[in-house]
């Protein structure tokens, strides 16, 4: 029979599992908004962020209650922990998806600067660090976890192609620069959301081996 903290704990990963998906909707809307140049989708991840605010709220009660009531030990605490600290990354990637839509909804409103190539298959990627690493999450799975972090790499090679790309443009004609920024600002949201999945799949390695791997190589915080 399923023990009062085993319901607690598999109620907590299906919390978090909804939010991901949540969160990798709106993450997949904004960059549809961009790309086929829709405003109204735009503004459906501008309308979602509140759900997943609460998302996030839910999350803290919940480990809160369970550490007060169940007192959780060993690996049990380290999945409420570990719980605590994956939700507010996931409430981040909703906010670049919104970051992402607004100025997807700017961009709207001018001819567009050039093909997109890069930015959705940066999307792409980061979008797939994330889920991913929710995956090793449910699985225990530090393997994957380690996978997710090896393809940060990507998305900033990526990300750095863009930079340049954009940059040549601002150069040679100045009239580009007001949509060259707002797509920089684009291919920073997923930058930084790539680097939200490395932050997941880092407390997924602390989860299975109890080893914490983060700034490892004096690296600075993701945010």
């Amino acid at each position: 029979m399923e023990t009062p903290l085993e319901h607690e704990l598999d109620a907590l990963k299906r919390l978090l599992l909804t939010m991901a998906g949540e969160v990798e909707r709106s993450l997949d809307l904004a960059v549809r908004a961009l790309v086929e140049r829709d405003s109204v989708l735009a503004q459906q991840v501008i309308d979602s962020d509140s759900v997943i605010d609460q998302r996030e709220i839910e999350v803290d009660h919940r480990v809160i209650e369970a550490i007060v009531r169940d007192k959780p030990l060993a690996r049990d605490l380290r999945f409420v922990i570990t719980a605590i600290k994956i939700a507010p990354d996931l409430e981040r990637v909703a906010d670049h998806a919104v970051n992402i839509a607004e100025q997807a909804m700017s961009l709207n409103r001018v001819p567009p600067l050039k093909p997109f190539i890069t930015l959705p298959q940066m999307a792409r990627t980061a979008s797939a660090m994330v889920r991913d690493a929710l995956s090793a999450f449910v699985n225990a799975d530090a393997a994957t976890a380690r996978a997710v972090i090896a393809r940060d790499d990507e998305v900033d090679a990526m990300h750095e192609q863009v930079f340049r790309e954009l940059l040549t443009y601002m150069m040679e004609d100045p009239a580009t620069i007001p949509r060259a920024l707002s797509l920089l600002l684009i291919a920073r949201s997923l930058e930084r959301i790539a680097d939200q999945g490395t932050n997941i799949a880092e407390q997924v390695v602390y989860l299975a081996e109890g080893q914490d791997i983060r700034h490892r190589h004096g690296e600075e915080p993701r945010g």
